[in-house]
């Protein structure tokens, strides 16, 4: 569980990025935050690795202060997939997923296997560990870096705008590797995006955030589409748009759902 008490983060000059925050994370769930530019969303995700210090307030894991924490010790005991993937472009896809357990003792030969193991996982090929990361394809190179992450097998995974980097088809496949992973490995995930389409599909529970980290709801993505808490949650999730009021229409004695201005969005299941 990640708890997050009334965390503030000013910087020098005055800038607040957060005010206030408060949130829990459930153990074994996926929690996305989501807000556009200047929100706090990638400051509150630092948080909880220490890579951003609060100014006040704490982040807690499993009621331990991080603050108490060393950084080193705290970041290796906790999966970070970054959007570009941040993997060493020097050193072959196994020796970048056997950095962690390498660096914590495990002996080289034990991390190539499970470095193999978990290529296999995200749905790699085992002939990719010997190549270096210029040599894939950006999402090839993405699910490296989830290998990467969860290469020492951490209870947190942080995600920050893991999938912005690719082309959208690719992207839609990466949301749903990593939905088929978390029903496997039941991490605990929190997910830095702008893109409420990406939050709605992979999360459990969705944060949607206004400036300085203010909470404008918090809730399932059918609870949000539902019942907005507000115009602005309303405009965000996208509700004053002809592609989320959906209408069922027959066509060839098939039930289509179409948006408001007539176009398929899908197939209603028999």
């Amino acid at each position: 569980m990640i708890e997050f008490r009334n965390v503030t983060k000013t910087y020098p000059g005055g800038t607040a990025a957060v005010s206030e925050f408060s949130l829990t994370v459930p153990s074994h769930r996926t929690v996305a935050l989501v807000g556009s530019s200047g929100s706090g969303k990638t400051t509150l995700l630092r948080m909880v690795n220490r890579m951003v210090e609060p100014t006040s307030g704490a982040v807690l894991i499993d009621d331990v202060d991080v603050a108490t924490v060393g950084r080193v010790r705290l970041r290796r005991s906790i999966g970070y997939v970054l959007q570009a993937g941040g993997l060493l472009p020097h050193r072959t896809v196994a020796d970048n997923v056997a950095t962690v357990p390498v660096l914590t003792g495990t002996p080289r030969r034990a991390a190539r296997m499970r470095a193999l193991e978990l290529l296999d996982r995200v749905g790699l090929d085992a002939s990719v560990a010997d190549r270096y990361p210029g040599q894939l394809s950006g999402g090839q190179q993405q699910r490296v870096g989830v290998a990467r992450a969860l290469a020492a097998d951490p209870n947190i995974l942080l995600m920050d705008e893991p999938f912005g980097a690719v082309d959208p088809v690719m992207r839609r496949e990466l949301q749903h590797e990593l939905r088929r992973l978390q029903a496997d490995l039941g991490k605990t995930v929190v997910l830095v995006t702008h893109d409420i389409d990406e939050a709605f599909t992979v999360a459990d529970e969705v944060v949607v955030l206004r400036e300085h980290a203010q909470v404008a709801q918090v809730g399932t993505p059918a609870q949000i589409l539902a019942r907005p808490a507000s115009d602005f949650v309303r405009r965000f999730v996208g509700l004053e748009t002809a592609r989320r009021e959906l209408h069922p229409t027959t066509v060839d004695g098939r039930t289509i759902l179409v948006d408001r201005d007539g176009r398929p969005a899908g197939v209603l299941a028999p």
